[in-house]
């Protein structure tokens, strides 16, 4: 059974995010991926489209997540699921930074307003 150290995790910064990496295809996950996702600044993500279902668990502030134009405040402790195909928007609700663990399984395609489409790194 592979062990992924949080010293060995893969940090990725996009979007004024910071996405740390612990199951992926790189540290041997076949069928599950997962990552935590800091937001250190209050302040609204990118709306996307996803191609897979994820979950989204809080592990410290307040998060807003907009699913379909319809918003639910998170906290720790509280988990969204995503549905694929999804519109999906993340916002830090502060004060302070928000961060969880988000997990989905491969193939995971994120699909901007302007058309273009993304295959996260982290989720690789």
């Amino acid at each position: 059974m592979p062990v992924i150290h949080s010293e060995e995790a893969v940090v990725f910064e996009a979007h004024g995010a910071r996405f740390v990496s612990y199951a992926s295809s790189t540290t041997g996950s076949k069928e599950l991926r997962l990552w935590r996702t800091e937001l250190p600044d209050v302040g609204a993500g990118v709306p996307h489209r996803v191609s897979r279902e994820e979950t989204f668990a809080v592990i410290e502030g307040r998060i807003r997540i907009t699913l379909e134009a319809e918003p639910h405040t998170l906290t720790a402790g509280d988990v969204a699921l995503v549905p694929a195909g999804a519109l999906l928007h993340l916002e830090n609700l502060g004060p302070g930074p928000a961060s969880m663990w988000v997990s989905t399984s491969p193939g995971l395609e994120a699909e901007l307003a302007d058309g273009t489409v993304l295959s996260p790194p982290w989720a690789a």
